[in-house]
């Protein structure tokens, strides 16, 4: 599996090390992912989500139904 958050889509982005002497080189920043299992009462079911911390508070925030309907439109849930 790749490291996609499954709610908000966040990635792998590129950027630079910088050392001391000033020399870069590329490096990747990761998303803070967790495997969580939620309970969604709609479906009386529990699901496994890759998500990552911002995630979890749009899940504490909106609810976990919410969020996965919002992300199956964006395209990101599949």
């Amino acid at each position: 599996m790749s490291r996609v958050c499954q709610i908000t889509g966040k990635k792998a982005i590129v950027g630079n090390n910088v050392s001391h002497s000033n020399i870069k080189t590329k490096r990747k920043f990761h998303p803070n992912l967790h495997m969580k299992k939620f309970f969604i009462p709609e479906l009386n079911e529990w699901v496994v989500l890759k998500i990552s911390a911002k995630g979890i508070r749009n899940i504490n925030k909106k609810g976990v139904w919410n969020c996965i309907m919002e992300a199956s439109k964006k395209g990101v849930l599949k």
